[in-house]
């Protein structure tokens, strides 16, 4: 376990949103889009994921992204269909994780900064804003689209670390990913690869960050 040191004490957690305050994607919603789009699963999730990054980095939208992924299918999708494609793409990231959210919580209730850094699209941010009033607690929330940059270029974290007011030793940052949390640390960033918050616990009291009471 890595030694922590007291002068480089956190003052900020940054928690990626998709498999960590949220739960892994929704299959059922997953289902809806494969119906949705005619498409083949295969070549659906083929689709999906290869144009992900550009509409995370907001090279694409909420539209432009359905529309190339029809494209690439040889298809074409109407108004309608975009909009529920839209619509059940939410559907599949915004299940919550509970445990996570009462420890954020927590952590901002005992004077914690706190923060979000996501590789997310316009569509998705728009819906969270509008429905999670929770996110308002955080410090900072830093959209990936909204920089036109992605994890784990430096720069966006580079960018959140001002945000929050901090240096970049002073930030504890949870992602899913290893290639993010690579990112994170190569700018000066305590970061943890996160599987689950059990899994998490063991490693807080290294970097002096509260486990959960609940």
């Amino acid at each position: 376990m890595e030694s922590f040191d007291a002068h480089k004490m956190i003052r900020a957690i940054l928690f990626d949103y998709g498999m960590v305050l949220s739960q892994p994607a929704q299959e059922s919603a997953h289902s809806e889009l494969i119906v949705i789009s005619g498409i083949n699963r295969d070549r659906f999730d083929e689709l999906y994921w290869l144009y992900r990054l550009d509409y995370d980095r907001g090279t694409l939208n909420k539209i432009t992204y359905w529309q190339t992924v029809a494209r690439d299918a040889d298809v074409e999708f109407s108004a309608q269909q975009l909009k529920d494609l839209n619509a059940a793409d939410i559907r599949m990231w915004t299940a919550l994780d509970p445990k996570m959210l009462a420890w954020v919580t927590q952590l901002q209730q005992g004077g914690w900064k706190t923060g979000i850094l996501s590789n997310i699209g316009d569509g998705l941010v728009e819906w969270m804003l509008e429905n999670f009033h929770w996110l308002k607690a955080f410090t900072h929330c830093t959209w990936s689209y909204q920089l036109d940059l992605v994890k784990p270029d430096r720069a966006i974290y580079e960018k959140t670390v001002a945000a929050l007011g901090v240096e970049p030793h002073e930030v504890l940052f949870l992602d899913d990913r290893e290639e993010n949390v690579d990112g994170a640390k190569a700018v000066g960033l305590h970061a943890l690869q996160f599987t689950s918050l059990e899994n998490l616990v063991p490693h807080l009291a290294t970097y002096g960050v509260p486990e959960p009471t609940q």
